[in-house]
């Protein structure tokens, strides 16, 4: 009886923590226009963000007009030299980095058809990872991109219909 009460004054509620009413969701190709990166990277961030929604709620996917719509694009992808360090072979007497970060950053438009209060505009999310810069980038630049990625999804993700 107790459990009762309790589920039908929960709402909608699923297991992962999003109350949400939609049904469909529309999530448009998200392009590349940052300078620099992979040929597929807009293609690989795009199936990730739709496979994790797919996953994670019971949404149907549909080509457009969606209940809820994402659409966006990749505004960044910076490398940067971070922890310096003094190199003494270097024949100028010039510091190197130890590390290098990557960052990528994406700008998304949200939109719920049928609650506007969480509607959000070319919002920015943005993740890194730091790797050693003796590493080859171009050897580990898929699994830096999936962890970045996987963190960016999630945020999107929980500014969007987990209410976060």
């Amino acid at each position: 009886m107790i459990t009762a009460i309790i589920l039908t004054g929960c709402g909608v509620y699923s297991f992962t923590g999003v109350a949400i009413t939609a049904e469909t969701i529309s999530i448009q190709q998200f392009y590349n226009d940052a300078e620099g990166g992979p040929p597929d990277m807009s293609q690989t961030f795009t199936n990730k963000l739709k496979d994790y929604y797919l996953s994670n709620t019971n949404l149907g996917l549909v080509e457009e007009e969606g209940e809820l719509q994402l659409e966006g694009s990749i505004t960044g992808y910076r490398l940067s030299p971070i922890a310096p360090t003094a190199n003494n072979n270097d024949a100028f007497g010039g510091n190197t980095s130890a590390l290098t970060r990557l960052t990528i950053t994406v700008q998304v438009t949200y939109a719920n058809t049928t609650d506007d209060q969480f509607d959000f505009e070319n919002k920015s999310f943005s993740f890194y990872k730091d790797f050693d810069s003796d590493q080859n980038l171009t050897a580990i630049e898929a699994q830096l991109l999936d962890e970045i990625f996987d963190q960016i999804i999630l945020d999107i993700f929980n500014a969007s219909v987990a209410n976060w």
